[in-house]
């Protein structure tokens, strides 16, 4: 996990699509950016109690600046609303990261699928499935053409992209893209929880990896209280059945990360030395809730009687 925090400033503010608000960010002094691959994202602080994950959508291999699309959601929470109605070209914003719990991983095929906004962190993952040499296909769709950002970008990938806006074209038609897909091939699925849920019925598990923005509902075990030993400092605290985690742990003054508090994003992600964890987010993969090593402490909780977590 990156450690890195600093204050960037807005070089750039553009619309990319309808509601969609692009910014490029830079280091006031002209300072490198740390790397970052495919998939990644950053946490925003946006003051007032605000902080939320975006994407990096720009070029991995620019480290000089960092771009990020943001879609304005007047249903949200504020943070977009605050981004749209307030961020400027010289404004400053403290970020956090870069994390990457969606990263592509090798393969010879490629089957990627975003929806709206959704697009952001697959748009460089193209660029470096087009450089490794992969067979890949885009199916990418939203509300109308006019709301769907980076477009113009898209065309120079011709027809490896299909641009189905659902004005035009219906709901996206997923079966010809999921149905039969040769072996070795990896499907990458961001947007909507709707679309989500679709590609994951008709996908196997092992083939597929999905971002998701909104918390997907889990099976629940029990809310019972148990306790959490802290192996680096030494303490045992007890979690009561409506307290989270992370939230006793903090509460006890011991410092940890943490930024969305809804399993999406992954900063709170915690390494697990003893105890099963009882998995409620909505970034691990089912291979590594199997394993138990690590639990995002802001939703998961045991499924026992104890937890040791390394912090």
């Amino acid at each position: 996990m990156s450690s890195y925090e600093a204050e960037l400033v807005i070089e750039r503010r553009e619309f990319a699509a309808d509601g969609v608000l692009a910014l490029t960010l830079r280091h006031p002094l002209g300072e490198e950016l740390p790397v970052w691959e495919p998939g990644a994202h950053i946490d925003v602080v946006l003051g007032a109690g605000l902080e939320r994950q975006y994407s990096l959508c720009g070029d991995p291999a620019d480290r000089g600046a960092w771009r990020i699309a943001v879609l304005r959601e007047p249903d949200g929470r504020g943070g977009s609303s605050y981004v749209h109605g307030h961020l400027g070209v010289g404004d400053q914003v403290r970020v956090r990261g870069p994390r990457n719990h969606f990263a592509l991983a090798p393969a010879p095929r490629y089957r990627f699928v975003a929806g709206g906004i959704g697009i952001t962190p697959i748009l460089p993952m193209l660029a470096a499935a087009q450089a490794a040499g992969a067979e890949w296909t885009l199916l990418y769709g939203g509300r109308t053409r006019d709301s769907m950002a980076f477009t113009e970008e898209l065309e120079r990938y011709g027809g490896r992209v299909r641009v189905a806006p659902q004005d035009e074209c219906g709901l996206l038609d997923l079966d010809p893209v999921l149905t039969g897909v040769p072996e070795g091939t990896l499907v990458y699925c961001c947007g909507p929880g709707p679309l989500l849920d679709a590609v994951e019925a008709r996908c196997p598990a092992g083939l597929l990896r999905v971002e998701r923005f909104q918390p997907k509902a889990q099976e629940r075990g029990g809310d019972g209280e148990f306790e959490v030993e802290l192996a680096r400092s030494g303490r045992t605290l007890t979690v009561p059945a409506d307290v989270s985690v992370l939230d006793t742990v903090r509460g006890a003054g011991v410092e940890v990360l943490f930024s969305c508090t809804e399993g999406t994003c992954g900063t709170c992600e915690t390494d697990v030395l003893e105890g099963t964890p009882d998995h409620r987010d909505s970034v691990l993969t089912d291979e590594e809730r199997e394993a138990g090593e690590t639990m995002l402490i802001c939703v998961s909780r045991c499924l026992g009687k104890r937890l040791v977590l390394d912090l």
